[in-house]
């Protein structure tokens, strides 16, 4: 046999009953890429969660050698779990020939671009007809957006600039003096949030991955204030001690949500280490609350215990990256992506503890259970689940006047889904989900805005886009 085999021979599906030679049966490779691999590098090699398999950059060896030892190995620190005891080493040949082969197929033919903006589309969902604008381009993975009390949008970028946008007019320059984040993997700037009361006191509240000893790192809060295009007068709000920073590149979080009395709530994952989440003693893995100036309130659910870390609001969350308040009801709703399939949506309450990874309705990206159970006494369950993952990341409940038929209604940006959903919610269930927008890119956050539209960002490409009626 020559030293590359053919790609018709490595996706060919053998019969159940055929066997390599003194070994298990064959498995078809293209299905075992697609089963433990697409989830994070993409259905046809194009990134996604992890990076594109169709560039030549290799971040840890572009030889076959180098390709074999990462599959087996794993690469912890960036997430990507070591495969050796699930696929054997004729597989995991197998699987490299494979990627050589699928790179050069579809490089010839690249997957289709996202759907150009027109705002002479019109898009029909079951209760309102709408079109799609246009408010920014040329954005480097928007990630966190609020409006200021002018009308303008500030939104953050996860390479790290921080941008003042007016809708209409050409993209702004970044502002200056922001924090410069740890960008790999999942880290960079994430949220940005205004204080309440941002007119009087000119507060801006970032959530960013910061670099410790190489190669570690955390998720930092910070607030501070913008002055004539440059950013000053940064304070910390919260900031992990060293012995919590970990080399792992995942699970950043980070949300934030403000309470009509002022206090923020900040979401932050797991890290990686999944057990942290059911672990009081360190943040990863939970919600938390705290005064306007990070101090720890009085009344949180751990802040007397000993040992505790005094900001935790609820735990055993994997990695929330959506907050909203139900207009209606006032309660806390939160995304929160699973493992390989089990993404949620909870409904936060005071210190409670919403399961993982004791109960998860996913398994391992290398396909190995975590838990037997999707339920269990003293935990939280979701309000509803996605299997497979669709990467549920911003959530907002829609509150204008422009699209009546869906007030109330959540909308939860999706990226793995590529999707905006609307879910409609009675009481503490889910009556109607409903794909709102599609192939435009990666759905990454929603918020309404003031005019009663509702504004989304969109990674690949970075754009800024709103839905406007056309009924």
């Amino acid at each position: 046999m020559t030293a590359r085999i053919g790609l018709v021979f490595l996706l060919t599906v053998a019969p159940a009953a055929a066997q390599t030679a003194g070994g298990p049966p064959r498995r078809d490779v293209s299905r075992v890429y697609a089963e433990i691999c697409a989830a994070c590098h993409g259905a046809r090699l194009e990134g996604g969660k992890a990076q594109s398999l169709l560039d030549d950059v290799w971040v840890s060896g572009g030889t076959d050698a180098d390709l074999q030892r990462t599959i087996a190995d794993g690469r912890l620190e960036a997430g990507m779990p070591a495969f050796r005891s699930l696929l054997t080493e004729p597989e995991i040949r197998a699987m490299v020939y494979y990627l050589r082969e699928a790179r050069v197929t579809l490089r010839a033919a690249p997957p289709p671009k996202p759907s150009p903006i027109d705002p002479a589309v019109v898009h029909t969902t079951t209760a309102h007809r709408v079109r799609v604008e246009l408010v920014a381009d040329g954005l480097s993975t928007p990630w966190g957006m609020a409006f200021l009390p002018d009308g303008r949008l500030i939104v953050s970028e996860r390479n790290g600039s921080l941008r003042i946008l007016e809708v209409g007019k050409p993209l702004a320059p970044p502002l200056a003096g922001t924090p410069r984040p740890w960008v790999m993997q999942d880290g960079g700037l994430m949220d940005v949030a205004l204080h309440p009361r941002f007119a009087e006191n000119g507060w801006v509240y970032l959530a960013y991955s910061e670099p410790g000893p190489p190669p570690t790192s955390t998720t930092k809060i910070v607030r501070g204030r913008i002055r004539d295009g440059q950013w000053v007068e940064q304070q910390t709000i919260h900031q992990a001690p060293a012995s919590h920073y970990v080399s792992d590149n995942t699970h950043f979080g980070a949300r934030f949500l403000f309470d009509a009395a002022g206090h923020l709530f900040f979401s932050l994952g797991d890290r990686g280490t999944m057990s942290d989440a059911q672990l009081l003693t360190t943040p990863n893995g939970k919600i938390h609350r705290v005064m306007d100036d990070g101090t720890v309130p009085a009344d949180n659910p751990f802040a007397g215990t000993a040992g505790a870390v005094g900001s935790i609001w609820s735990y055993g969350n994997r990695n929330p990256q959506g907050l909203a308040w139900h207009p209606v009801t006032g309660a806390l709703w939160s995304s929160e992506h699973g493992p390989r399939g089990g993404d949620e949506i909870n409904v936060i309450e005071r210190g409670q503890n919403y399961g993982w990874p004791t109960v998860t309705g996913g398994i391992n990206y290398d396909g190995s259970p975590i838990s037997s159970r999707t339920d269990a006494p003293g935990l939280v369950s979701p309000i509803v689940t996605w299997t497979p993952s669709v990467a549920p990341s911003g959530i907002a409940f829609y509150t204008g006047d422009r699209f009546p038929r869906w007030t109330n209604d959540l909308f939860v940006a999706q990226l793995l889904g590529q999707s905006l959903k609307r879910l409609k919610i009675d009481g503490l269930a889910v009556t109607e989900q409903e794909t709102v927008l599609s192939g435009y890119g990666r759905v990454r956050h929603v918020i309404n805005g003031p005019d009663g539209l509702l504004y989304v960002a969109l990674n690949d490409p970075g754009r800024i886009v709103r839905l406007v009626p056309a009924d």
